[in-house]
């Protein structure tokens, strides 16, 4: 077809424009990610096909169903059998009486917070995504690239038309040996102007295509924020109340290493001990209260932070919430890597980048096909009000423009292949988020097992400790080992205890990954958001 075009003018065909798979002729009107058919092929000439020039009329009608760029379609990635290097297992080892089991083939789970069973903690999340000004702000964005849309393809797709009014005082000059040399007169205008034009070739609506694939992505966007938002509450909000605890624990462990040194140096000045004992106390009581800034001004930080995901200022940080109050969710869904390019919002965002691009193609080609635009304007005019308004002060006009590019240095060529060139790295793009996607995926549920397996070792280990530590207390009170005795066997049931907390807030968080890795069902991001609106 393009051929045809070139020849029909008398034209050689550029360069960048033979290659075949450059121009396919589908069989409907341009629109933007339609996907040519195998008979499409067939409508291309033979280099060098001539148009007689009574088909002129034929040939426009079929230019217009042409497609001057790719699908726009994401290309297809190769479907894993399972996400990481080994098959994940069915369920994890069971820790604290919990085993998580992996459903494969599950739906994302839109409102997971939920499956915490925590009321204190489902409120901060409906706090941050009503109140966060990140999340209304990428809301505002949206709904500002709605518009823009809307304003483009009123601009491009439908006529204009303008009214005007003039009125002017002049001074001329008059014709000699009929009047004054000089001539002062008054004009009157008022008319109506429109203008269309015409979208032959697919430019405008290719042009529109980028925009709403950008507007879709967008959309996407805002759904990842809101995501990211809610995961970010939830993780910050388990983190604050594994710090809380770990505090707790560890003001224990220093006030029974303080116990520690005060008995060492008793017993050094009865002379039962020696300096390097009581020293050696002191020091490791120093050191273990050394720790305690440092937790503190974390746990301090992540509830600044969390105040501020929810749109509060610091002085105003939420209460931290009982780690033993949120409930493991047993059940998590595992997304087949086939529907996770679905789910995902930076895939989608990836996805909607490609078809921007492909329209940015057919933008780029149409530009170097002819452009037909007509105009009309209607009004009055004259040189006096009552002349105007007159019968005789009648104004019309009607006009047709039609331009086609020749030559501009390379120019339109140029930017032809850097669109190609764009939309190649939007497919290299789509194709990288996607493995990162999986990667994602595969980390999480590797880090969520092993999770499960580190916090049934450290739960054992401090269930052993604190019967130990309970054996001891007992012998304590009947006289059989000194109180020291007693207190060493606690600082191991503490520091076990302390390593417990640590593995069962990561399982709680990196559960909350898993669930955020997995995405959102289909339409769940308009629905969030009308809710936000």
């Amino acid at each position: 077809m393009t051929t045809s075009l070139f020849a029909l003018f008398g034209l050689s065909l550029p360069g960048a424009l033979a290659r075949p798979e450059r121009a396919l002729c589908a069989d409907a009107l341009p629109s933007p990610g339609r996907r040519a058919s195998r008979l499409a092929r067939a409508c291309r000439p033979a280099p060098g096909t001539r148009v007689p020039s009574l088909a002129v009329a034929s040939l426009t009608l079929a230019l217009g169903a042409c497609s001057f760029g790719p699908n726009g379609n994401p290309p297809a990635m190769p479907q894993p059998a399972h996400y990481g290097a080994l098959q994940q297992p069915a369920q994890t080892v069971t820790a604290q009486g919990t085993s998580q089991r992996f459903v494969a083939g599950a739906k994302p789970v839109p409102q997971w917070w939920k499956l915490y069973r925590s009321s204190a903690l489902d409120a901060l999340v409906d706090e941050g995504l009503r109140n966060s000004p990140d999340l209304g702000a990428a809301d505002k964005r949206l709904a500002a690239a709605r518009e823009q849309l809307k304003a483009q393809i009123g601009a491009s797709m439908l006529p204009s038309i303008d009214a005007g009014a003039q009125a002017s005082r002049q001074r001329g000059f008059g014709v000699p040996d009929f009047g004054p040399p000089t001539v002062v007169y008054n004009l009157f205008v008022g008319q109506l102007q429109a203008q269309y034009t015409f979208d032959i070739f697919g430019a405008a609506r290719y042009a529109n295509a980028s925009l709403a694939a950008q507007v879709d992505s967008q959309a996407f966007q805002f759904d990842a924020a809101r995501r990211a938002l809610a995961a970010n509450i939830v993780t910050g909000a388990i983190g604050a109340a594994a710090l809380r605890a770990q505090i707790d624990v560890t003001e224990r462990l220093v006030a029974l290493a303080n116990d520690d040194a005060r008995d060492a140096r008793r017993r050094y000045e009865l002379g039962s001990a020696s300096r390097s004992e009581a020293l050696d106390a002191e020091q490791s009581a120093a050191s273990l209260a050394a720790s305690l800034p440092g937790l503190r001004a974390q746990s301090l930080a992540t509830r600044h932070a969390l105040a501020v995901l929810l749109g509060r200022t610091p002085d105003q940080a939420p209460d931290d919430l009982d780690l033993a109050s949120l409930a493991v969710p047993e059940d998590v869904p595992v997304v087949v890597p086939s529907e996770l390019l679905a789910t995902r919002p930076d895939i989608q965002v990836a996805d909607a980048a490609v078809k921007a691009a492909a329209a940015d193609v057919g933008v780029a080609t149409a530009q170097l096909f002819p452009s037909l635009s007509l105009s009309a304007s209607m009004g009055k005019g004259g040189f006096s009000w009552p002349t105007a308004l007159s019968g005789a002060g009648a104004l019309w006009s009607i006009g047709a423009s039609l331009s086609q590019p020749i030559f501009h240095g390379g120019a339109l060529l140029a930017q032809r292949r850097a669109a190609y060139e764009t939309y190649d790295a939007a497919v290299l793009r789509y194709k990288q988020t996607v493995l990162s996607a999986f990667q994602n995926v595969a980390n999480t549920l590797a880090a969520l097992e092993q999770d499960g397996d580190a916090l049934a070792s450290a739960d054992a280990a401090s269930r052993a400790s604190e019967g130990a530590f309970n054996d001891a207390a007992a012998r304590v009170r009947l006289g059989a080992i000194p109180p020291r005795a007693a207190r060493a066997s606690e600082q191991q049931y503490r520091s076990a205890q302390l390593n417990a907390i640590r593995h069962a807030g990561a399982r709680l968080s990196d559960t909350a990954s898993l669930f955020q890795a997995m995405g959102s069902p289909a339409g769940v991001a308009q629905e969030a958001q009308a809710t936000q609106r």
